[in-house]
């Protein structure tokens, strides 16, 4: 099975794209798509993924970020999927592929019989796999980091304005009509808890 998972984390966002180019990929990938942040793994579409896959059956994500922006969930996923042997493809980063975490296990050096020489190839190879898992946990731990600067300067935003005098959120007694309202499908939709700047 090759499926595809596009995550938004907001349904006002484009989810196009992240489609386009895992089709652009593989044509044949069943796709699985929600807008729900990125920094919980209990999303509903994610979940229900994780039910059907199996081993050799392949996930494409568009980016890392797709995945999880939270650094240790993330990594912890990633390797659950690879020790069940499912194949991971990130479209934006594919040095984290886990068919190159496999090469690097692949790769690693023969012992020879000889006890010094041995010694130092264990390792040798004891170190490839920590510089294999750090770059994946490092792509998990930047796609935290964007989403915790983003955090950052939405504060700082909301803080500007409050200085500048000008209302931010939702007016109170007002209400907000969503797509949730107006949708069935509950998975993709949900309701926004503020309306923006004014």
């Amino acid at each position: 099975m090759i499926c595809g998972y596009a995550r938004i984390s907001k349904p006002t966002q484009s989810i196009d794209r992240q489609i386009r180019n895992i089709k652009a990929f593989n044509d044949s990938a069943v796709i699985y798509k929600e807008a729900y942040t990125g920094t919980k793994q209990d999303r509903p579409e994610w979940l229900k993924l994780l039910k059907k896959v199996r081993a050799d059956d392949t996930i494409i994500f568009d980016s890392v970020s797709r995945m999880s922006r939270n650094a240790d969930d993330g990594f912890s996923e990633y390797e659950k999927l690879y020790n069940m042997g499912v194949n991971l493809i990130f479209l934006k980063e594919r040095h984290i592929d886990t068919d190159t975490y496999k090469t690097a296990l692949n790769q690693q050096i023969k012992t020879t019989g000889n006890e010094i020489a041995d010694t130092y190839i264990e390792a040798t190879n004891k170190v490839l796999m920590i510089l294999a898992k750090q770059q994946i946990q490092l792509a998990f731990e930047q796609a935290e980091k964007e989403v915790n600067d983003l955090h950052q300067r939405t504060a700082e935003g909301i803080k500007t304005a409050k200085l500048k005098g000008k209302t931010v959120g939702r007016v109170k007694g007002t209400t907000v009509t969503t797509k949730k309202s107006d949708s069935s499908d509950d998975s993709i939709f949900f309701e926004s808890d503020w309306s923006g700047m004014k």
